[in-house]
């Protein structure tokens, strides 16, 4: 199973296998976080891809169709696994510092594809624990929406965790929840 918090952009992902729940599990579960990268970023890779010779467009700090297919050509070429986003093994072998990508990244905008990818449960349970915090006032309805976003932000800032709206591992954990299955009962 795959968990992507944001599902648009180009992003810097890393993913964290997860040992399977109970003995009967089939497989290891993929959990995946992404980051947003910045205009900063998004120029750091258009310029190494420029000098990869993968990329003619400007280096302009805005993704885009060309730079997407420009940076699946690279992953391409290079052995990668083509994806069309960031991830480590692009950046290293492109010579990018991730830390330079994520430098002045963007908040993520509002979590559109939140309710795609979390269960209704899983959306509850932190629905449940915002409001045991007095983060949230809303209805316990499993529905990710703007008051859960804004509620799950709060909660972020009020923790000196990196405010993005989103649940992370680093978010869940600080929600009492675990973070690798979201829909299980509060710790």
């Amino acid at each position: 199973m795959k968990i992507h918090i944001l599902a648009t952009g180009l992003l810097l992902g890393a993913q964290l296998v997860l040992a399977p729940g109970n003995a009967n599990a089939q497989a290891a579960h993929i959990l995946t976080y992404a980051q947003p990268l910045g205009t900063e970023g998004v120029r750091a890779v258009q310029e190494a891809l420029r000098r990869a010779g993968a990329y003619s467009g400007p280096v302009d700090g805005i993704w885009g169709p060309a730079s997407r297919t420009a940076l699946e050509a690279f992953q391409q070429g290079r052995g990668l696994q083509v994806t069309g986003e960031m991830n480590q093994a692009t950046a290293a072998t492109m010579g990018v510092n991730p830390a330079q990508l994520l430098a002045g990244a963007p908040v993520p905008p509002p979590a559109a594809t939140s309710t795609e990818v979390l269960s209704n449960q899983a959306v509850r349970n932190v629905q449940t624990r915002l409001r045991a915090l007095g983060f949230y006032d809303g209805a316990l309805d499993g529905i990710w929406g703007p008051s859960t976003q804004s509620s799950i932000e709060k909660f972020q800032q009020s923790r000196a965790l990196q405010t993005t709206g989103q649940i992370t591992p680093v978010t869940a954990s600080a929600l009492g929840l675990d973070p690798n299955n979201l829909e299980a009962p509060p710790r």
